[in-house]
């Protein structure tokens, strides 16, 4: 039998500027910084409930090297090329402030719209190209 799992602790993005995606996820969006390695990563705090979840953004040029033989954390290289996607949960009340508030930062729209469910999702793109996508989380909901 598979042993079940609790859900999604981490995401990944990949970004060789992370002083642009540290600003972009900061200021823009209003995670906060959990920790930092310059020119490796920047990791930060989405949300704590119902567990702790983590958007992790790595320099792809840090992390495609394998970690040393006497490293504390040997983390196996990884790492991605073009652009990646995420997808943050807001509360459908919000989408709209969302738009408005993104819009006024200049950063622009590529899509809007309502899933078959009704669910409605944001997508737009972080300073390093990836697809960024704000939605109700009931475009997953179980009895779609």
């Amino acid at each position: 039998m598979t042993p079940p799992v609790l859900g999604t602790l981490e995401t990944a993005l990949y970004a060789e500027d992370l002083a642009a995606a540290e600003a972009f996820w900061t200021g823009v969006i209003g995670l906060t910084v959990i920790t930092r390695v310059p020119g490796r990563h920047v990791f930060f705090r989405t949300t704590d409930t119902p567990r702790p979840q983590v958007l992790l953004v790595f320099d792809p040029r840090a992390t495609a090297r394998p970690p040393a033989p006497d490293a504390r954390l040997p983390v196996p290289p990884h790492g991605a090329t073009g652009p990646g996607h995420a997808c943050l949960a807001a509360a459908p009340d919000t989408l709209d402030d969302w738009r408005a508030h993104l819009e006024s930062r200049g950063i622009a729209i590529e899509a809007d719209f309502r899933w078959p469910n009704g669910a409605r999702s944001i997508y737009f793109r972080d300073p390093a190209g990836n697809s960024i996508e704000l939605a109700d989380p009931a475009i997953w909901a179980a009895d779609r």
